[in-house]
């Protein structure tokens, strides 16, 4: 990067801006060109968007992080062709670290230096998952009403049903004897497929305390350790810096057990590999739906699989209800995961291809206001000053 500096506005006095230091600061991921699509700087957003340091990317052609054939290869080409800058918008970017990403790209000249090259980019995934969770919140106010309806509607009779096979069971031949044993299981079965959709509420009933993720993902890992998981080698991967998240205990639980009970089930039964890992993503913010506030979510807890990955006409569909890729599954959990967390004022979110699946679940951090807003909901009464 040339050493060119920003000169001060006129009539306001301050001292000169070295322009790398502008671009260090963005919080988009910046790139800088040579000869060749070698890479000659990044900034620290490049660094985390890459999952490298500048020592290991610098030196290296931008082919070694993002696929031949990817549409910013293309645009690099044709910005190199044509002189002029290019962008393009709502495109998929591969690579081995990336996994799959949506971004929006800008590839300009730098006129001042011959043969380089600057490229901006602005991943889409924050602000696409904050639309898609006004659609989740809809999705959980209709299995809300259906919730409402099987209670009432279906567990009484199923009593019932359960209770008669009970009493034949009691004079039954043995054959007999397995097919009311059938019924009194296929009915606790829907009672308690019932009892699970109930979970969907108009609202979040979770009270914000300091949270530690790191030991809600170890009791985590020890239930699935201990069941369904057996069969799975953890890796964990902690930032151990982490500050408190501001949530509910259990409802972290909820959400974690579900998205690390999917991996178990979606890894091979041999060589399945689960990473959990966390991370402090400075400046991550997004626009509260209905609200003009901005949140600050910096808290991200990954859960990485090797699984086959999700068919891609299930992927806009995740987080629906009753969408399931498992045979026998009832297409709830991913749903519960998406109204918990929105209820935890944070985002959920995937990247998904062949032997790597990633679910991102990004949280706020607990901070000493937050005493005061349990007080406020706790009482319904504000203070005075």
């Amino acid at each position: 990067m040339s050493e060119a500096a920003l000169a001060a506005p006129p009539n306001r006095p301050g001292p000169p801006v070295n322009a790398e230091l502008v671009l260090a600061a963005l919080p988009d991921p910046v790139v800088v060109l040579q000869d060749q699509d070698v890479i000659a700087w990044v900034n620290p957003a490049a660094e985390q968007f890459f999952g490298a340091g500048s020592s290991s990317l610098c030196g290296n052609p931008l082919s070694s992080l993002v696929a031949s054939d990817s549409p910013l290869m293309a645009l690099v080409a044709m910005v190199r062709e044509h002189g002029s800058g290019l962008a393009d918008h709502g495109v998929e970017v591969a690579g081995p670290r990336l996994g799959t990403q949506r971004v929006d790209i800008r590839v300009s000249p730098i006129h001042e230096a011959p043969g380089r090259l600057v490229i901006s980019i602005r991943p889409r995934s924050i602000a696409e998952t904050m639309d898609r969770q006004m659609s989740y919140r809809g999705a959980a106010r209709s299995v809300m009403g259906i919730a409402r309806l099987l209670a009432h509607e279906v567990k009484n009779p199923l009593s019932g049903i359960s209770g008669a096979a009970q009493l034949l069971e009691q004079n039954a031949s043995e054959p007999d004897r397995e097919l009311t044993r059938l019924i009194r299981q296929e009915a606790d079965r829907i009672c308690a497929l019932v009892d699970q959709m109930d979970q969907f509420g108009e609202e979040g009933t979770y009270q914000t305390r300091p949270v530690n993720i790191h030991e809600v993902l170890g009791h985590v890992r020890k239930l699935a350790q201990g069941g369904f998981g057996r069969h799975v080698r953890f890796t964990e991967r902690y930032d151990p810096s982490l500050p408190p998240a501001a949530a509910d205990r259990n409802g972290l639980v909820q959400v974690f057990l579900n998205l690390v009970k999917n991996a178990c089930e979606a890894v091979p039964q041999q060589g399945g590999d689960i990473v959990i890992s966390t991370a402090y993503r400075h400046g991550v913010r997004v626009n509260v739906p209905g609200t003009r506030e901005r949140m600050s979510l910096p808290l991200e807890v990954s859960v990485a699989d090797n699984g086959p990955g999700i068919p891609e006409e299930l992927r806009a569909h995740m987080f629906d209800a009753f969408v399931t890729t498992k045979p026998g599954g009832t297409g709830l959990g991913l749903a519960l995961v998406a109204k918990v967390v929105r209820d935890l004022r944070g985002v959920v979110e995937f990247d998904s291809e062949p032997r790597r699946t990633v679910f991102r679940v990004r949280l706020p951090i607990y901070q000493q206001q937050d005493d005061a807003r349990a007080r406020v909901a706790q009482t319904g009464e504000a203070g005075h000053g």
